[in-house]
């Protein structure tokens, strides 16, 4: 498996650029065709107030033309910020559905989404909230986050992989493969409360080591109990080993579980320091 074709979510957002300079560095490291893809936001219906003169007599005209402009402005940046960092496969799609549909549709035919967390920089912009975690539980492919703040230059090298013997972790180690095996370190982390089973059987970390060395991937494990949340728990390990990229699988509970008692996947996407290539 390997990357072959990378998608990138762009917007008129703050950290578009940088999703975009992570998406083309990554699209280099692995030689894969990238896509730049660009919803106008026509059928999402958020307009900013002061785009469109008061007084226009065809304002749906007037707010269709605004948000072409927007989008192939938004292409121009991109295809300039591929243009002075070398040769690259690339193409740019503007679409005009809604976002998520658009961003899911597309995404079905990639093997890597980048796509941003959800922040405050869109302001009102309601189109890109919560955009990560739908598209996480709808595409079927695994999605790259990149954080909301903070410069990451390179492509990963240090990277730390949580394991907990799910489903969905061992989707996202799989999925990570072609990351995983241009890496330097690889940490297999296991976390865990005092008051939960230590379930040796159920983890197999050593045959998950196995796994990974068959496929070309030198890992070492951790595995610790812990007194706090596992998600702090994590990004702490992920400071302490200074991982550049964290891989784990998100949503092993409904996300209905998740928003009433809380979770490791939304207390991540909301608290991550580093990119997060997830899988669910």
């Amino acid at each position: 498996m390997n990357f072959k074709t990378i998608l990138v979510h762009l917007d008129h957002s703050n950290r578009s650029p940088a999703r975009a300079a992570m998406a083309s560095r990554w699209a280099r490291a692995h030689e894969s065709h990238l896509i730049g893809l660009v919803p106008t936001g026509l059928y999402d219906g958020v307009i900013p107030a002061d785009a469109i003169a008061t007084g226009m007599a065809d304002y749906i005209a007037e707010s269709a033309d605004y948000l072409r402009r927007r989008a192939e402005a938004i292409a121009r940046e991109f295809r300039e910020g591929i243009a002075g960092a070398g040769p690259l496969s690339y193409e740019v799609r503007l679409v005009d559905g809604v976002t998520m549909d658009a961003v899911v549709r597309y995404g079905h035919a990639s093997d890597l989404l980048v796509l941003g967390q959800s922040d405050d920089s869109n302001g009102k912009d309601i189109t890109v909230r919560g955009l990560a975690e739908q598209v996480l539980m709808e595409v079927g492919r695994p999605v790259l986050l990149v954080p909301s703040a903070g410069i990451f230059p390179d492509v990963p090298k240090n990277i730390v992989a949580a394991w907990d013997g799910s489903r969905e972790a061992a989707m996202a180690l799989r999925a990570a493969l072609p990351a995983l095996r241009g890496a330097r370190r690889v940490t297999l982390v296991s976390l865990r409360h005092p008051r939960d089973e230590d379930n040796a059987q159920r983890l197999l970390v050593s045959d998950m080591i196995q796994y990974l060395l068959r496929h070309g991937v030198r890992a070492c494990a951790e595995s610790e109990v812990t007194e706090i949340d596992i998600a702090d728990a994590l990004l702490s390990r992920v400071s302490d080993l200074g991982a550049d990229l964290l891989v784990m699988g998100g949503y092993s509970h409904s996300r209905l579980r998740e928003r009433i008692l809380g979770g490791v996947t939304r207390q991540i996407l909301a608290q991550m320091t580093v990119p997060v290539l997830m899988a669910h």
